[in-house]
């Protein structure tokens, strides 16, 4: 057995114990339960066990397992204190670790995209890895014209395994589904999927990245590092110093964490405006606070293509319902598909239910938070809210899905860093067809 499918197999066992646990699991419960122990008690120990197992397990894991552990890992902040408290550490770990390959691999790779004669492009190459990726790691080195760089290399096999990782998680999916109240486990999975072709092409990463890299050349608050050489498993570019972002979530202070939340923020909505392209993977992993302030960015193998930016009924509905419009907001939402033509919905119900994404945005200035997002999960998932119902209304038209995604992932990014951002500010900057006046503006 060579090693690829070795690894494939150790993979697909490990997967393969969080669906068997959370059996055992089950009937230890229902044990529970039949001898007098209260329901709710025994659905929140279920629940802490298996997303301890999962994450446990994505953790030891590279390719799509950890892919989608770091999809996940930026909900964290959803999760209710007693049950997010003991493995957040575990959480952080996943959004930018992983073992290594060894080194011939490395090597292996190399001679492939570069040539055999490798070495003599650089000055220096460091063998230990610097960071690890899902489906790469990240080595320091220097090129031959004295630049340090970073040299992302594919894990060799990285297609072969993440489908099969992919297909293991399908299972997975399917009995952790209720861990987190409010996130669907099955689009995230469809989604990363859907990418995988185009995040094992490093060549389309680093066409993304330098179209980045050119949009935000010089820009007093955020940097892309220039890409030096581009290939199939090999991107080299230029080396980015700064603090991650996750390491500000650990231990920042309050200043740092809201000078991070605000530029944050604003890369989100400004890379459709300036680079016609969303960045598409928002876990902490990817950001960094460099040594002047700015906000780094890295790894660019998700983006969705937005050549005209951000669609502009997105500002113009945010607007509408900021000013209370609530008819006006419905309509809004069935001619861009969001509420399909044969759906009957009340106008004010509808608002009442969309208000905490809008409450960030009636300030100011607004203090993200785990207490304010999971407020918001159990808004729209609680099925004694008043406006449960409304949620099962609503469509997702499949060009805001991505959309969709990032700023759901950014809320929870921004909910980890606990920090106050200006948000109308921003979004007026950035967002096609916003208009938000000064909070108490006439206008």
């Amino acid at each position: 057995m060579t090693d690829l499918p070795r690894r494939a197999v150790v993979r697909s066992a490990k997967l393969a114990t969080v669906p068997l646990g959370f059996a055992g699991r089950t009937a230890l419960g229902l044990g529970k339960r039949l001898g007098g122990r209260p329901a709710e008690v025994v659905t929140a120990e279920l629940q802490a066990r298996t997303a301890q197992q999962l994450f446990q397990v994505l953790g030891e894991l590279k390719g799509g397992a950890m892919k989608f552990g770091q999809a996940l890992s930026i909900f964290e902040a959803a999760l209710p204190e007693e049950l997010a408290g003991p493995y957040r550490a575990m959480l952080t770990k996943l959004q930018d670790s992983a073992p290594p390959m060894p080194t011939a691999s490395v090597h292996r790779v190399l001679a492939e995209d570069l040539g055999p004669d490798w070495r003599d492009r650089f000055e220096r190459f460091d063998d230990a890895p610097a960071a690890s990726a899902s489906i790469g790691q990240v080595h320091r080195a220097v090129w031959a014209d004295g630049r340090d760089v970073a040299v992302k290399i594919q894990y060799p096999g990285a297609a072969t395994a993440l489908m099969s990782d992919l297909r293991q998680i399908s299972r997975v999916t399917r009995v952790a589904a209720g861990w987190v109240p409010g996130i669907e486990l099955g689009p995230i999975l469809d989604e990363l999927r859907d990418r995988m072709a185009e995040e094992l092409d490093y060549r389309l990463e680093a066409d993304a990245q330098a179209t980045f890299a050119e949009a935000f050349a010089n820009d007093p608050q955020f940097v892309v590092p220039a890409v030096v050489e581009g290939e199939q498993s090999v991107i080299v570019s230029e080396w980015l110093e700064g603090v991650p972002l996750s390491q500000i979530i650990a231990s920042g202070t309050q200043e740092e964490r809201d000078a991070a939340a605000q530029l944050y923020l604003e890369f989100l909505f400004a890379g459709p405006a300036r680079a016609g392209l969303l960045h598409a993977d928002p876990h902490p992993g990817n950001f960094r606070i460099t040594p002047d302030g700015r906000l780094g960015v890295i790894d660019f193998g998700a983006v969705s293509r937005l050549p005209d930016g951000m669609p502009p009924e997105i500002g113009e509905l945010l607007s509408v319902g900021l000013q209370g419009g609530a008819e006006a907001l419905l309509d809004g939402l069935r001619e861009t598909g969001f509420v399909r033509p044969n759906i009957d919905i009340d106008a004010d119900r509808l608002l009442d239910y969309l208000e905490p994404f809008l409450a960030p945005l009636r300030t100011d200035s607004f203090t993200f938070s785990r207490d304010w997002l999971r407020s918001v999960f159990s808004h729209i998932n609680d099925p004694r809210q008043p406006n449960y119902a409304i949620g099962y209304k609503l469509n997702l038209p499949p060009e805001y899905l991505l959309i969709h995604r990032v700023w759901g992932g950014g809320m929870g990014v921004l909910s980890q860093l606990g920090g106050t951002v200006r948000g109308r500010e921003a979004v007026n900057a950035h967002l096609p067809g916003a208009h938000l006046p000064p909070v108490g503006s006439t206008d």
